[in-house]
Order: structure tokens, then C-alpha cells, then sequence
């Protein structure tokens, strides 16, 4: 096992980070052009809202694609692939000149930028055990989370000096460099491929993982765990602006006490991992992500309507999802070790799928206050507890 664990160096383990980074990324660094998008092409928000929900929707879809085809024809073909529809992608957005040619693009570079997400974990559950995977994963996404924190703030600045349209030629060039690193130095980690013989199989394979009610707890805690945060990021542009009478470049450097939160957490998982056992950690991390959309909702029923109120809060249960998210996603995977690719994708697919309709209902439900957000929030992270309690449950 020791042998296996040194193929993944440090700085390879960077890289899968990266990539893993590009899909939430590529939508994080357009956040704070969503408003200038609703202006420059003339829509409602709920309009401009679909470059941000149909791309995590896209992001489900090839979780749901990349994994089955991995375990069959192996990690670095396809992750390779995956990353050269998301360049695609990321050259038809910036020369898109109409809506609906933007959130078509979006799409594609969404659809894209998922392998990363799916293999980047895979690929650590090939060459690392199982109590292992959960440590390595959880300073995989520690690191991966640090280029969706700078992301907004980027995309204001590009914004603001180039047009909102370079943010494209920025992920493109990103991308471009991971692909060439990745091209030289990615070996191939899936020992045993798994034979691939259509949508049935695929489909009868995701069956096999939702028998399992230990995985489908672990899955749907990853998924609303993930609700919580892409709602936010949904949301907190358009209250910056029009509930809190703040600019849009503003919201990028409020925006860093998010992800930095959620850097927190995935220390406290890699720190504690080798104390408390993966349940525990799932646990405690929860909990807390209960405890800080109440203090939130607590802080503007007293009348503090200020970002730091709204953030600050949100940024302490972003630090519980940090702890759990992690763990969570290595459980779920832990359970069918022989289709680790099949399970990544489909624990991927429920986080991005409940995401996107949670992104695309913020919009909806959004009535000039920030209380229709917070308690969407609140019961995404009250519903990622329970979903965890009754897996645990009926795992013992």
C-alpha cells in the first residue's frame, strides 16, 4: 500500500486540486458580472440566473458521465477529454453575443470542467485505502478550494478593467495550462477496469449503489451540504446589491471569508481524521452547520443588516460543511471501493443537481430580504443531518 500511496506526489496532488477547482470556478468568476449580464443582454434575473443554475446542472450531468466511463476506459483518458470540452466551452462563451448562446456555451464548459470533480476523488480512492482516502481528499479539496476563493474577486477586477466577457479567456488559459501539466505527468491509477456495456448497465450499477442505504445517507449529506453553499453564492450577489446597497467588486472580498470557512473545516478533517473516526467527524461537522445558519437568521431578526452580519455566520457553517463535506464524500465512496468511479460520479451528480435547483430557486423565492435564503439554507443543512442519521442508522 506504501508503494501505491508515493505514485501521487505533493505537487500532483496540487494539480488535482486544481482541476477539481475548475468546475466551481469557472461559475464562481462570473458571480459578480451576473447583474451587468442581466443589464448589457436585457433579462430578468431569472434569466441571467441560468448561466449559473444550468451550468451546475451541466456539472451534475457529467459527474454522472465521467465516472462509469473512467472505471471502464480508465482516469487519464478521460479526464484529458474532459478537459478539452471545457476549453471549448470557455472560447463560444466569449464570443457569445446573445443569451441564449452564453448559457448554452456555459454548458458546455460547465460539462466540461466536472472531471475533475469526479476523478480528481477517484483517483485518490485508487492508490490510497480507505481510512487514507479521507485524509488525502480532505487536503485535496482544502487546497482545491483556494482558487474558487479568489475567483469572484478575480472576476470583479477582470470585470472591471477588461469587460466581463475575459473571464472566459482567464478559465480558458487555466485550463489550458492544467491540460498540459496533466498530459505529462497524470499516470493511469484504475487497476481493474470494469466493464462499461451501455446506459443499462450504468444505470443498474447506480441501483446497485442506491441499495445501500450507508451510501445513500453519505450521498444526499454530500448533496445537501453543497445546497447550502451554492445557494449562498447564488444569492449573496444580488443581496450585496440590491438589499444592502453595496457594489458588485465588493462582494468578491466578503466573499473570501466563505471559502475560507470552508478551508478551516477541511484542516480540522485532515487533522482530526486520525482521532475521530469518518461518522464522528460527519457528526460534529453538521452540527455546526446548523448552529450557524441559526445564528444568521439570529443576527437579522435583531436588526443587523450589515455583510459582515450575513457573512460571518455563513462563513462558521461553511466551516462545518468543510468538516463534513469531505468525510462524507469518502464514505460514500468507501462503500463500493470496486466502482469508486461510478460512485464519485453519482454522489457527484446528486450534489450539483439539488445545487442547480437550489441556485435557480434563490431567484425565485427571492423577495428583497435575505430570509427567504437563510431558511433555504437552514433546511438544506438540517436535511443533510438527518440524511446522514438514517444512513448511520441503518448501516448499524
Amino acid at each position: 500500500m506504501q508503494e501505491r500511496s508515493s505514485r501521487l506526489s505533493k505537487s500532483l496532488i496540487v494539480m488535482l486540486a486544481a482541476t477539481s477547482a475548475l468546475g466551481p470556478a469557472s461559475m464562481q468568476i462570473l458571480l459578480p458580472a451576473l447583474p451587468v449580464i442581466k443589464s448589457t443582454f436585457e433579462v430578468s434575473t431569472e434569466v441571467a440566473q441560468l448561466t449559473l443554475s444550468l451550468s451546475m446542472l451541466a456539472i451534475a450531468l457529467g459527474t454522472l458521465t465521467y465516472g462509469p466511463l473512467s472505471d471502464k476506459f480508465g482516469r487519464r483518458p478521460i479526464m484529458l477529454i474532459g478537459l478539452v470540452v471545457m476549453l471549448i466551452g470557455s472560447v463560444f462563451c466569449y464570443f457569445a453575443n446573445t443569451i441564449e448562446l452564453l448559457i448554452a456555451a456555459r454548458f458546455v464548459q460547465a460539462f466540461g470542467a466536472a472531471v475533475g470533480l469526479v476523478l480528481a476523488r477517484a483517483i485518490v480512492r485508487d492508490v490510497y485505502g480507505a481510512e487514507e482516502a479521507a485524509r488525502v481528499i480532505a487536503t485535496l479539496v482544502m487546497v482545491m478550494v483556494v482558487l474558487p476563493m479568489i475567483s469572484p474577486a478575480l472576476g470583479g477586477e477582470l470585470m472591471a478593467r477588461f469587460g466581463w466577457e475575459s473571464v472566459f479567456i482567464a478559465m480558458a488559459l487555466f485550463g489550458f495550462l492544467i491540460f498540459l501539466v496533466l498530459v505529462i505527468r497524470l499516470p493511469e491509477t484504475l487497476e481493474e477496469p470494469v466493464p462499461f456495456e451501455g446506459i443499462g448497465s450504468m444505470l443498474g450499477t447506480f441501483a446497485l449503489l442506491f441499495k445501500s442505504k450507508a451510501f445513500s445517507g453519505y450521498a444526499f449529506c454530500v448533496s445537501f451540504v453543497s445546497v447550502v453553499f451554492f445557494s449562498f453564492i447564488s444569492a449573496a450577489p444580488e443581496i450585496m446589491i440590491s438589499v444592502l446597497k453595496r457594489p458588485p467588486t465588493e462582494y468578491g472580498y466578503y466573499f473570501i471569508m466563505i471559502p475560507l470557512g470552508f478551508m478551516t473545516g477541511n484542516y480540522v478533517a485532515r487533522h482530526y481524521g486520525k482521532v475521530f473516526d469518518i461518522d464522528r467527524m460527519i457528526s460534529i461537522g453538521a452540527t455546526i452547520g446548523v448552529g450557524g445558519i441559526c445564528l444568521a437568521i439570529i443576527l437579522q431578526l435583531l436588526g443587523f443588516h450589515q455583510p459582515l452580519a450575513l457573512f460571518a455566520p455563513v462563513s462558521l457553517a461553511v466551516f462545518g460543511n468543510g468538516i463534513t463535506l469531505p468525510n462524507a464524500q469518502a464514505a460514500a465512496i468507501n462503500e463500493f471501493p470496486r466502482y469508486a468511479g461510478s460512485a464519485s460520479g453519482l454522489t457527484g451528480f446528486l450534489q450539483m443537481f439539488f445545487s442547480a435547483i437550489a441556485a435557480q430557486s434563490v431567484a425565485i423565492i427571492f423577495n428583497g430580504t435575505v430570509y427567504p435564503l437563510l431558511l433555504l439554507m437552514l433546511t438544506a443543512s438540517v436535511l443533510s443531518l438527518v440524511s446522514f442519521r438514517l444512513g448511520v442508522i441503518k448501516k448499524s
